[in-house]
């Protein structure tokens, strides 16, 4: 139920405009978002990077409404890039599609993405295409397949999947024929029963089944994290749960998987202490750090997907 109103609440504009006006709303969300500025992102990656932790970046912004936000959320992107090799922190960058053009204009997103790819393989750097809701989905696996088959190949651009879309594992069989590789989530967005499981033991299991099925592709692939941290494995593992981290730890154990060869991912802000100890124990840990000024959305799912960001917040509206 809960869950439900926050997701309702990220996509409702008068939500955001009374939400935003209130003195204790970036005091709360910054718990969860490492500033407005590319400068304040960068000084968060790189205490995160002094602590063995790689990350990466996301400009927060999505379902832009004209050509014109899009290009511009694009040029964005690109400059992120550019500053993340001139600083030569370890951070790559993540990416929403809606942000730079789809559904208002796909044509003009495909070249968005094509510039912004073209930018990444020039730094020798890796941009992750974020999965969004489901009148999404097929419309981001074909820029994504645009994308490869212009020559971009899996050290530029990689994809993500959702544990809890009944779709996800013909997907993921798929994409991996071409070696694609996929930060595996357990999705934010409300979907209905028919396409997204609506219990979390479904999802869970899913999740374990996904991670398995990554795990013997990067075995198969000798796939494993680049030299300079910015290139991630074939399984980018996304969640904060325990018992899903050590499932994939005793699966990647069972087939004599490298450390190297499976990344865990975590949001800034949460769980630090896991974050802390896998990284203690050798695996690669990226965290994914989002910055700018449309942060509104973004902290509600944050909110929308585990009790304990909603106490944080009500604990320190409270105070």
């Amino acid at each position: 139920m809960l869950r439900s109103i926050f997701i309702y609440l990220s996509k409702a504009e008068w939500a955001k405009n009374i939400f935003m006006n209130w003195p204790i709303a970036w005091r709360v969300a910054s718990r969860f978002v490492a500033g407005t500025t590319i400068e304040e992102a960068i000084g968060i990656i790189r205490q995160l990077n002094a602590a063995g932790i790689n990350t990466t970046l996301d400009q927060l912004g999505e379902h832009t409404s004209s050509v014109e936000e899009a290009n511009a959320a694009a040029n964005g992107i690109v400059a992120t890039l550019n500053e993340i090799e001139k600083q030569g922190v370890i951070a790559n960058v993540s990416i929403k599609l809606t942000q730079i053009g789809m559904g208002t204009d796909n044509e003009a997103c495909k070249k968005n993405l094509k510039r912004i790819l073209e930018t990444a393989k020039k730094t020798n750097n890796f941009v992750r295409i974020d999965i969004e809701d489901t009148p999404y989905t097929d419309l981001t696996i074909e820029l994504y397949d645009d994308m490869r088959q212009a020559g971009f190949g899996d050290e530029t651009v990689g994809m993500a999947v959702q544990s809890y879309l009944y779709r996800a594992e013909a997907d993921v069989r798929k994409a991996l024929e071409s070696k694609t590789k996929f930060r595996l989530v357990k999705g934010a967005y409300k979907e209905p029963a028919n396409l997204a499981y609506p219990k979390k033991i479904d999802v869970d299991s899913n999740f374990d089944n996904l991670a398995s099925i990554l795990m013997d592709s990067a075995k198969l692939h000798e796939s494993r994290l680049s030299e300079n941290g910015l290139v991630p494995p074939i399984p980018a593992l996304a969640t904060h749960d325990d018992k899903r981290v050590e499932f994939a730890k005793n699966y990647a154990a069972k087939i004599s998987l490298n450390k190297k060869q499976v990344e865990f991912q975590m949001l800034y802000g949460i769980r630090r202490d896991l974050q802390n100890s896998l990284a203690e124990e050798g695996y690669p840990v990226r965290v994914y750090v989002p910055f700018g000024t449309h942060w509104y959305p973004y902290f509600m799912r944050r909110l929308a997907e585990r009790p304990a960001n909603i106490w944080f917040f009500v604990s320190n509206f409270f105070r």
